[in-house]
């Protein structure tokens, strides 16, 4: 249930609010949409909104990754065991990995330069959208957020800072893969082994092929919570300063340019 009622279709609209969290339009820059798909495929259509895209694309990652060990052959060649990377690497899965990794980088930068597009025209006609939304499930609502507080709380597990700005989808798929990294790679006990100073054993029981995909997953939630964090901010100040307007602003106002007020 939600607290938004419209007679009229609109052709687009600026923003959603959801019980598992806020649809939004904003400016993006391409490029860095399709940098995240390079880090890790699904991050940039995540980023975007397209979560069923970006969890399949994230998914089909993971599982070619390790069909292909492909993360275990990339810690050897950057050591200049070539040999061993070889013999690590199976060529069955490795081209099928390749036309998807290549799709989600192009397919994410498009979708971005369009959505720019969309948010323009939706900026322009400015339709009305739901603010506050509420079910059984979760109660969901348009507020000021602090980016520093999303950064800081993406810094400790990823997924905390995307709890707090209400990205409940993205936060479950983050914690799920977060904790799953953390079992299979020993990631815990090779940090107490390096803060130890025992670098041989840190380095033997850390299992490499599961390790390297949490750098990717770490920053990513850092950018997204910290980045969604501001624009839910700017959200909120325009859909305030928009019902201020329409509600108690006197029809006969008129500021003109320049005017100091």
């Amino acid at each position: 249930m939600n607290n938004f009622r419209n007679k009229y279709r609109n052709r687009y609209y600026h923003a959603f609010v959801t019980t598992f969290g806020t649809i939004q339009l904003h400016q993006r820059n391409p490029l860095v949409v399709a940098l995240w798909s390079v880090a890790f495929p699904g991050f940039g259509h995540i980023l975007l909104h397209k979560f069923i895209s970006g969890f399949a694309l994230f998914f089909w990652e993971f599982y070619i990754n390790q069909k292909t060990q492909l993360n275990t052959a990339i810690v050897y060649s950057f050591n200049g065991d070539i040999a061993q990377a070889k013999a690590v690497l199976n060529e069955k899965y490795i081209y099928l990995y390749i036309p998807v990794y290549l799709f989600a980088i192009w397919d994410s930068y498009r979708t971005a330069v369009d959505l720019n597009k969309i948010h323009l025209l939706a900026k322009r006609e400015n339709a009305k959208y739901p603010n506050f939304s509420v079910s059984p499930f979760e109660v969901n609502y348009l507020d000021k957020k602090k980016p520093w507080i999303a950064l800081v709380w993406a810094m400790t597990i990823p997924s905390l800072g995307q709890l707090y700005i209400h990205r409940i989808l993205a936060a479950v798929l983050t914690l799920a893969m977060t904790v799953m990294i953390v079992i299979h790679s020993n990631m815990i006990e090779g940090m107490h082994y390096f803060l130890l100073g025992n670098f041989p054993k840190s380095r033997e029981v850390m299992g490499v092929q599961w390790f390297l995909y949490f750098p990717s997953i770490y920053f990513f939630t850092m950018y997204d919570s910290y980045t969604n964090a501001v624009e839910l901010t700017k959200l909120f100040d325009w859909e305030q300063a928009d019902y201020l307007k329409e509600n108690h602003q006197p029809q006969n106002f008129v500021l003109h340019k320049g005017e100091k007020v």
